[in-house]
């Protein structure tokens, strides 16, 4: 028997799937994202500018690489930003931030983890962010076990701010952290924080930079690494930076196991070009949306 309450509530989806129309029915297209620190020359120049190129390239999703310092989005307010992302069909779920040791003349610097963060978490929440990422740690951040030790605590402080906020903070690595201190990788105290407050940013060309093997890193610590930056390693002694699938990293193979990582997003980075880095974002993204997506 239909009560009136459901006959109401039927009739309210019904309604709300004409209004809607054919576009319901089709399927979202994958996100694909760019991290705009391959594009950082452009974006200080025109980042609006710079939005819509990376948006006609058919990119709908970026990771920023500029807060720290100004407390804003490449010169704009939170709410300004958004729109702008909004304009060009983009979304921000995710951006870089730094730890916060390192003195700027003498100053603290805001909008960092260390320093102001709960400003930074607000900002993040209007932008619509679902991820805070602690970018990297300086040559004076890293230390010894010990300093790791302290940082992985400042991670957990941080990551429990962020998750007031329903935002999750993550770790972004690179190489330093796989080099052996007294037999123990420091990137082994990183993934001892709290996994429910800290997750990781596998960046993958780094990772196998460091002689690591990804798969093996997913399936010891399933689902904490819900954030990917995904470039690839050129075939030559220097194992230079190159366009995904351009190098000899399987990418193929380690997308199988993006289920077992937990990846929510990946990012495409290329932090140094051979020629423009719109020329390199523009041949990732073909290799990706072909083979990967």
């Amino acid at each position: 028997m239909t009560t009136r309450r459901s006959f109401l509530k039927q009739t309210s989806i019904l309604s709300a799937g004409l209004m809607v129309g054919p576009a319901a029915l089709r399927a979202k297209k994958p996100l694909i994202g760019v991290q705009l620190y391959t594009v950082r020359d452009a974006m200080a120049k025109d980042p609006v500018g710079t939005l819509s190129k990376v948006a006609a390239i058919g990119y709908n999703s970026v990771e920023g690489a500029t807060y720290t310092g100004t407390e804003k989005y490449y010169g704009m307010t939170p709410k300004e930003f958004k729109k702008v992302l909004k304009d060009n069909g983009l979304v921000m779920l995710s951006s870089h931030y730094r730890l916060g040791e390192d003195l700027d003349h003498g100053q603290a610097v805001q909008g960092t983890i260390l320093h102001d963060w709960n400003r930074a978490i607000d900002d993040a929440a209007e932008v619509g962010q679902k991820y805070m990422v602690c970018a990297w740690l300086s040559e004076s951040e890293r230390g010894t076990l010990d300093h790791y030790k302290k940082v992985a605590e400042d991670l957990n402080k941080g990551g429990e701010k962020c998750k007031k906020a329903g935002i999750q903070l993550c770790y972004h690595n690179h190489n330093f952290e796989f080099i052996p201190q007294d037999g123990k990788l420091p990137y082994d105290i990183l993934l001892g924080t709290d996994k429910n407050l800290v997750k990781m940013e596998m960046d993958i060309y780094w990772i196998t930079r460091a002689g690591q093997d990804p798969i093996k890193l997913f399936q010891e610590n399933p689902g904490r690494f819900p954030l990917w930056h995904v470039k690839d390693m050129d075939n030559t002694p220097e194992k230079k930076f190159t366009e995904v699938g351009s190098g000899i990293i399987d990418f193929k193979k380690i997308f199988k196991y993006k289920q077992t990582a937990g990846m929510k997003y990946f990012f495409v980075e290329e932090d140094i070009c051979p020629g423009s880095p719109f020329d390199s974002i523009q041949k990732s993204y073909n290799y990706i949306r072909k083979n990967l997506v």
